[in-house]
């Protein structure tokens, strides 16, 4: 099997980083495809989106996974996996995840801890998607990056550091790293001051990155169902 690992990625929250994940992962299981979510988030966002109210009270998370193969102790990741009931798998993740960056600080190959904790899963699955902030751990594991961009100037300033980082990680640890593309989420197009700041990145980005035709529309709805542990798809 062929797995596909992407990360969804850029260091600024409130993105809708965590709601496309989820729907993105979910629309490829209704497809027939075998997927994970993995939350490399400490704040748990997308533990808490699939249903898992209280993510701290997880005995078996990302943590538990990157902490034993950190200290070289055999442990099985599957245990830690949830079963979501629209067909995807998660990897949760919940505060002690901070810790564990805390630790990594020292170990040795801190970089590729992730990617090493993945390797297991990776014949089970048709995509792994990691749902995170700017993290050198999720891009050395990843074989592509999508970046979803909220239609505003701040999300829209932040992209050129956020493209340096992934070149540089590019060159000195992931090679094969390659940009899918950038996705305009939380998009209102009842607004001038939307479509004007959508413009802005298709004509600055657009010639040497893909831009997705396909803007995600700003929708209470889909909030909603985030905060019921559903996709949209699960919507009416």
């Amino acid at each position: 099997m062929k797995t596909t690992i992407t990360a969804l990625c850029n260091q600024k929250g409130g993105v809708g980083k965590t709601t496309s994940c989820l729907n993105l992962g979910v629309g490829l299981a209704q497809e027939g495809k075998k997927v994970l979510l993995v939350d490399c988030d400490p704040q748990g966002s997308l533990t808490i989106s699939t249903g898992c109210a209280q993510p701290d009270s997880l005995q078996d998370t990302l943590s538990t996974a990157m902490l034993a193969k950190m200290m070289d102790t055999p442990y099985d990741v599957s245990l830690a996996i949830l079963r979501h009931g629209e067909g995807v798998d998660i990897l949760p993740a919940n505060i002690e995840l901070s810790g564990v960056e805390v630790t990594m600080v020292n170990a040795m190959s801190r970089e590729k801890i992730l990617k090493q904790t993945l390797e297991p899963l990776k014949e089970k699955y048709d995509h792994i998607l990691l749902d995170c902030m700017l993290t050198v751990n999720a891009l050395a594991a990843a074989y592509s990056v999508v970046i979803p961009v909220q239609a505003q100037y701040l999300s829209a300033k932040g992209l050129e550091q956020l493209l340096g980082t992934i070149a540089k990680v590019r060159r000195q640890i992931n090679p094969k790293l390659t940009i899918e593309g950038i996705l305009l989420t939380m998009v209102d197009n009842r607004t001038n001051y939307a479509k004007e700041i959508s413009g802005i990145i298709r004509e600055t980005y657009g010639h040497r990155l893909r831009i997705f035709n396909t803007e995600i529309s700003r929708s209470v709805r889909a909030e909603e169902m985030s905060a019921e542990g559903k996709s949209i798809f699960a919507h009416d």
